[in-house]
């Protein structure tokens, strides 16, 4: 049976600490990596399977195995992982699809623990000696690697994670069992976030989210996307509190308004379309 991942805690700021181990966050999505009887399962962090999308990563030279991991795609262009060939990867759904990104956008399975081997249920084990059976095992697969990891120096990481522009940092106690389906502060993520000053053009009917919109080097707005992470109910308040006599029109979906009112916001990049990813709202802001 196949059991749910073990989930991630966040930690606002990097730390060094002796009894926790460090590793790069890859930038794509979680998979667990199922081998049994010479065949391959693959599933989400939701436990959906998405077997179909990776033909790359059927082929192992071991069995009766359960990985934990990240898929990933690196942009051929940049050499750096992009998140969005990743999607492209998982929203293909046609055969044919499939066959010609995997070979066009393959992905890269980054694997850093294993629950369970020849039988063996691995779970309970701490971290640290899952760690150095995971790096043992011959995968006899080019598209799957374990993730490095480094003692004790948090710190030293983030700084590196920022000069090269990655993702962020995991941290996790050396002693950590595995607990499956469970949320704990014995693995934690430190994201490097971007920030960006924006526009609140308008907001949606049905749900809570602010339009973003920036300002072009022409001086024209653009929608730049949707906030719907970090607001506190006082700020919705202040907010709505003064708008109103700043629309400027209604369709269906969204309620539009003069972008008079500006906002910092954190996420975690800009998509190729020129939208936030996952912006997360921190303050107004208010012009000296």
């Amino acid at each position: 049976m196949l059991v749910p991942p073990m989930l991630l805690e966040t930690s606002q700021y990097p730390f060094t600490h002796p009894d926790y181990i460090f590793e790069p966050k890859i930038d794509g999505h979680r998979l667990l990596l199922d081998r049994r009887d010479g065949v391959t399962q693959l599933y989400t962090r939701h436990r959906n399977n998405c077997t179909l999308q990776y033909p790359e990563l059927y082929d192992l030279a071991v069995d009766d195995i359960l990985l934990d991991g990240e898929v990933a795609c690196v942009d051929r262009t940049t050499g750096r992982i992009d998140f969005e060939c990743v999607m492209d990867r998982f929203q293909a759904r046609r055969a044919d699809k499939v066959l010609r990104l995997s070979a066009t956008q393959p992905a890269h399975y980054v694997v850093f623990d294993i629950l369970r081997y020849r039988g063996q249920d691995l779970r309970g084990w701490p971290l640290l000696k899952r760690k150095e059976l995971l790096t043992s095992i011959d995968f006899g697969n080019p598209r799957m690697n374990v993730v490095p990891y480094i003692e004790r120096e948090g710190e030293q990481l983030f700084t590196e994670i920022v000069a090269h522009q990655l993702e962020g940092m995991v941290a996790k106690r050396k002693e950590s069992v595995y607990s499956a389906g469970r949320r704990s502060a014995s693995w934690q993520k430190i994201i490097n976030w971007s920030y960006a000053e924006v526009a609140i053009s308008g907001w949606k009917k049905a749900e809570f989210g602010w339009l973003a919109s920036v300002q072009e080097p022409g001086g024209q707005d653009r929608h730049a996307g949707i906030i719907e992470l970090g607001v506190a109910p006082a700020q919705k308040q202040a907010f709505y509190s003064v708008i109103e006599p700043f629309i400027t029109g209604e369709d269906r979906d969204h309620v539009y308004v003069e972008p008079r009112i500006r906002a910092k916001v954190k996420m975690r990049n800009w998509t190729r379309k020129g939208l936030l990813r996952s912006p997360v709202f921190i303050k107004f802001l208010v012009d000296a």
